[in-house]
């Protein structure tokens, strides 16, 4: 099964991939990892990137794709495989539909884990985070038992300065802004499937089976 995965920051999108790779026996694709694999081994397109990456420049699009293609070659993806990262615009998902068909494949599905933005808020503002251990805490679901302090080790529990509002807010309209032309996009090839993310993870799970099944 050929898949992409979408999901904004906070939508658990990391725990139900772990499980669908294990359901659908697939490797999880993550453009970060495949980027930093292909700049460490050396790879003629790991160093084009290198190159435009040291500049303090973007990727470009062709050499991007470049290496996702090139790890869909791979061996363990010739059954089948989950991009997450990828693709981010319209342009690259067209460029990945073709460089598919030239290999006799196609994507079988894109599931979205579906939380609505006022879930994603509180979600991502509710992290809390030991400055010793770096124990997380969840201020919603997993508070500590003294607040500020931490039942691991004692010490300050604290907000990041990156999980406050302003800062989520931000991620949030970035995700919003990239990633609607592609919902549109693959919704309009008729392979886009919704999944509620709002639910406990196993029910998320749930119906993530339950569209790719169906």
């Amino acid at each position: 099964m050929n898949l992409v995965l979408l999901g904004a920051p906070g939508a658990g999108k990391g725990t139900q991939a772990a499980r669908m790779v294990d359901r659908y026996n697939v490797p999880h694709i993550s453009t970060g990892d495949i980027f930093r694999a292909a700049v460490k081994e050396g790879t003629p397109l790991g160093l084009e990137a290198k190159r435009y990456m040291d500049a303090g420049e973007l990727v470009p699009d062709e050499v991007v794709i470049g290496i996702v293609v090139e790890r869909l070659g791979a061996g363990d993806a010739a059954e089948g495989f989950m991009l997450d990262g990828f693709p981010r615009t319209v342009v690259q998902a067209d460029a990945l539909d073709a460089a598919l068909a030239e290999s006799g494949r196609a994507l079988d599905a894109v599931v979205l884990i579906d939380v609505p933005r006022e879930s994603l808020l509180e979600r991502l503002t509710a992290r809390r985070q030991c400055r010793e251990c770096g124990h997380i805490y969840n201020v919603i679901v997993d508070a500590p038992t003294v607040e500020g302090v931490c039942d691991t080790c004692g010490g300050e529990v604290y907000q990041r300065d990156d999980d406050n509002v302003e800062t989520v807010s931000s991620r949030l309209d970035v995700y919003e802004a990239q990633t609607q032309p592609l919902i549109d996009y693959y919704d309009a090839e008729g392979i886009l499937k919704r999944v509620d993310g709002t639910k406990s993870m196993g029910e998320v799970f749930e119906g993530v089976v339950a569209a790719l099944d169906e």
